[in-house]
């Protein structure tokens, strides 16, 4: 018989998020979303900015369910049965708060690379992935409260 879940793990700089048994995860790569199902092939792939959502089984702490983390930047491996998510920064939903991410949408809007800038293809880039991480933000804090 087919195992039915693999393990996941979510690592940041500074926190482990996540080290639990799941069943599906939809991983935002820097070229577009991939899922992940327990057999998954090797895989090493650049994260993006974007929703990561993840589904757990039932088992005996009660019913298995779905959680949504903000993930921008970094790194995911899949090896064996181990998904490991090296993010530069990741944040859960629950956590995330809709007005705090379109304030930073704002001031990131606000932003101008100055004329002379050495490497004003770098900042300018710089600034659209926060402006990215803020509107990710904004709207998994609004599915996740429901709105």
């Amino acid at each position: 018989m087919a195992k039915k879940t693999f393990r996941c793990k979510i690592v940041t700089p500074t926190a482990s998020l996540v080290d639990d048994e799941v069943t599906y995860a939809s991983v935002p790569a820097w070229d577009g979303l991939f899922g992940v199902l327990p057999g998954r092939a090797p895989l090493l792939a650049r994260l993006g900015t974007g929703e990561l959502r993840l589904a757990f089984p039932d088992s005996s702490k009660g019913e298995g369910g779905e959680r949504s983390f903000l993930i921008d930047g970094g790194f995911v491996q899949m090896a064996g049965d181990s998904l490991t998510i090296l993010a530069e920064r990741a944040a859960a939903a629950e956590t995330l708060n809709a007005t705090e991410a379109a304030s930073q949408l704002k001031a990131a809007e606000a932003k101008t690379v100055p004329a002379g800038t050495p490497d004003s293809q770098a900042a300018r880039e710089r600034i659209n992935r926060e402006k990215a991480a803020a509107r990710a933000a904004m709207k998994i804090a609004a599915s996740s409260k429901g709105i």
